[in-house]
C-alpha cells in the first residue's frame, strides 16, 4: 500500500507525462545486515510503528501506510558509495510540528547521523544517514501556492540555509503525539543524466519538474519531484552489484489499466519486464529494480 488520500500528503494535478497524475511512491525496500539494530532506529530514532515482523523482515511506517521494509541480507557486501544505488529515502511530515518532532527524536536517540539541512522553497529538509550508512531525509512541503511554476511547467527549486536548532526551538513540541508519515520520494544515485532522463522520463513517463546540472527531478501529477535522480558521487557508474542497501523502489498507480500501459511502454523499448498479477517489476539502466503496483 502506498501513500494514503489523506489531503496533506502528496497531491496531484492533471500533467503532461504519460505516467497516470495519481502515482504515489510505496514503501522503500532496505537490504541490511542488522535487521535488529537497524528496526530499532527506525522505530525508535524516526519515530516508525512496526506494522509487521517475521523472520528476516520487518516493515515500519504508520498504520495503512508502510514507510520503510528492512530485509536481512547477512552474506551480501556493503553498498558501493560511488555506485549507483540509493541517495536518500525521503520521509514527507504533515506539517512543521510533526517534521520537528521527527527531527528532535533522530537528534537524541541517533546522534553523529545528521547530514545538513536545507530550504528548497518548495519543502524544508533535515538530511540523516540510518546505522547502516543509507541516506534519510525528512521533510515537509510547503503549501503549493507558494511554489514558484516556470512559463515551461518546472518548479522553482533551491537550497537555501534552514538552521536546525531555530526550527526545533520554534516547532518542536515534546508533548506531540507521534507525527504521521508518509513517503514522499526517492532520490537515486546514476551514472548518467541523460540515460536517467531517458528512462524515466521517454520511457516510465514522468515529467520533469526540474534539471539542476548533474541532478534530475521528476513527478506525475505536478508534485515536485517523487524521484530524484544524481551524479554527484555515481558519475559513470555502470550497473549494481548485488550489495546491501536499497531493494526494490515500489511505486503505486491508480489502476490496473496504468500497468498494462506501462507494459506496453517498457516493451516498445526493449526492457525485460515480469508481471506475476500483482506487481510489474523491471530495472532502471544500473539494475535498481522497480516495482510497480495498482491501488485497486
Amino acid at each position: 500500500m502506498g501513500v494514503t488520500s489523506s489531503d496533506w500528503q502528496v497531491p496531484s494535478l492533471a500533467t503532461a507525462g504519460t505516467a497516470p497524475d495519481g502515482t504515489q511512491m510505496a514503501a522503500v525496500e532496505l537490504l541490511v545486515s542488522d535487521l535488529d539494530a537497524m528496526t530499532r532506529f527506525y522505530q525508535e530514532a524516526v519515530t516508525l510503528d512496526v506494522l509487521n515482523q517475521s523472520g528476516a523482515s520487518a516493515t515500519l511506517g504508520r498504520p495503512g501506510t508502510p514507510i520503510v521494509t528492512l530485509r536481512q541480507e547477512k552474506d551480501l557486501p556493503g553498498p558501493d558509495r560511488h555506485g549507483a544505488g540509493l541517495y536518500h529515502t525521503a520521509i514527507l511530515f504533515k506539517d512543521e510540528s510533526a517534521l520537528a518532532s521527527a527531527v528532535a527524536s533522530v537528534a537524541q536517540r541517533a546522534p553523529g547521523v545528521f547530514e545538513g539541512s536545507a530550504d528548497h522553497h518548495v519543502s524544508e529538509a533535515f538530511y540523516f544517514h540510518d546505522p547502516e550508512g543509507n541516506g534519510l531525509e525528512l521533510y515537509r512541503d510547503r503549501p503549493r501556492e507558494e511554489w514558484s511554476i516556470r512559463p515551461d511547467g518546472t518548479i522553482v527549486m533551491g537550497v537555501d540555509p534552514l538552521d536546525p536548532n531555530a526550527y526545533l526551538l520554534r516547532w518542536h513540541d515534546p508533548d506531540a503525539s507521534a507525527p504521521e508519515g508518509a513517503i514522499g520520494h526517492v532520490h537515486l544515485q546514476v551514472g548518467n543524466i541523460e540515460a536517467a532522463r531517458r528512462f524515466y522520463v521517454d520511457v516510465l513517463g514522468f515529467d520533469i519538474t526540474a534539471q539542476i546540472g548533474t541532478a534530475l527531478f521528476v513527478s506525475a501529477g505536478g508534485y515536485h519531484h517523487h524521484i530524484g535522480v544524481n551524479t554527484w558521487n555515481s558519475a559513470g557508474a555502470g550497473p549494481r552489484a548485488a550489495s546491501l542497501g536499497l531493494g526494490d523502489v515500489r511505486i503505486i498507480v491508480p489502476a490496473r489499466s496504468d500497468i498494462d500501459a506501462l507494459t506496453d511502454r517498457l516493451r516498445f523499448h526493449s526492457i525485460p519486464a515480469a508481471d506475476d498479477g500483482h506487481s510489474l517489476r523491471f530495472e532502471d539502466p544500473w539494475g535498481t529494480r522497480l516495482a510497480v503496483t495498482p491501488a485497486t
